[in-house]
């Protein structure tokens, strides 16, 4: 079995975002792996339903140890699904590797309107903001203009950047990702938990992605001094009973209910990847499900778990 390694910065302590109030912990940096496995190749053991597993309600899903590359849990985690807003995280990153000027403004157009789905906006056509309201904006409150625009006022344009976008999923090894777009507005954007486990790993090596994911609202002058508050779609970054270093929700109606996290469960970073569920609700419970579930059980328990899985 072919195993891609990831080198990433381990957060010991306290996180950016929402646990910013923290004392900055030291970073250590790590080799961790995680299982790749072909759609073509047998389901691992993980994918198959265990009297003592949690019951989440999402269709595919995979829980990982970030610390050690575990994978704690999983079910149907090699299956290609579209993965809706979920995009947005390698929105980010694409954006972030350029090193374009977060400063400079950028403009919202009629071309970021969406045509597709018809979907709603709170960025108004002409509306100007800095790319570092952009990227705040699409990570935390998945403002599909504000990811549109990002994409646009790239080198070369939309298409380049979806070029740029994929090419970002050949180098971290996503073998079962394409991306057609940056918003995640199109079904064409796809993956798997297992790719998007890796994904949320690579993303969480980038401090703006954790501070600005994990922002629960933010406040945007729209148009002539009219202000617009933004909130968080993922309603957990405002509860003090978790802590969250990354998060993304998605959703469009091909991909369900999506919810991709870095989470602080057990005292440790959990990378947890929950598709398709189907209730508005149910990503949240999914996540609530799961954390009781670790909490009832010692960590040597689901560590030994984890290594009936990979074996």
């Amino acid at each position: 079995m072919r195993r891609l390694k990831f080198w990433l910065i381990a957060l010991a302590g306290g996180v950016l975002g929402s646990v910013a109030h923290a004392d900055q912990a030291a970073l250590a940096r790590i080799s961790v792996t995680i299982p790749s496995l072909s759609t073509q190749q047998a389901p691992m053991l993980a994918d198959e339903a265990r009297h003592d597993d949690p019951e989440l309600r999402s269709r595919a899903f995979m829980v990982v140890d970030q610390l050690t590359g575990r994978v704690l849990l999983s079910r149907n985690a090699n299956e290609v699904v579209p993965i809706a807003s979920l995009t947005k995280l390698m929105t980010a990153m694409v954006v972030l590797d350029r090193q374009q000027s977060l400063k400079e403004t950028i403009s919202i157009s009629y071309q970021d309107v969406d045509t597709l789905r018809h979907s709603r906006s709170r960025l108004p056509v002409g509306t100007t903001i800095t790319r570092e309201e952009a990227l705040r904006l699409a990570l935390m409150s998945s403002e599909n203009r504000a990811a549109s625009a990002l994409a646009r006022h790239y080198p070369g344009g939309s298409r380049a950047f979806a070029k740029a976008m994929n090419a970002k999923a050949r180098l971290l090894g996503l073998g079962n990702t394409y991306f057609s777009e940056s918003t995640g507005l199109s079904a064409g954007n796809v993956s798997t938990a297992r790719d998007l486990s890796r994904m949320l790993m690579a993303a969480s090596r980038y401090p703006l992605i954790r501070e600005f994911s994990t922002g629960t609202d933010y406040t945007v002058d729209v148009a002539n001094g009219s202000l617009r508050e933004f909130r968080n779609t993922n309603g957990l970054v405002r509860d003090p009973d978790w802590r969250i270093g990354l998060s993304k929700t998605g959703y469009i109606r091909e991909a369900g209910r999506c919810l991709m996290m870095q989470a602080w469960l057990k005292g440790r970073p959990l990378l947890v990847v929950l598709l398709d569920s189907t209730g508005k609700y149910t990503r949240t419970a999914d996540a609530q499900r799961l954390r009781k579930w670790l909490a009832e059980r010692k960590w040597d328990q689901t560590l030994a778990r984890a290594d009936r899985i990979k074996g």
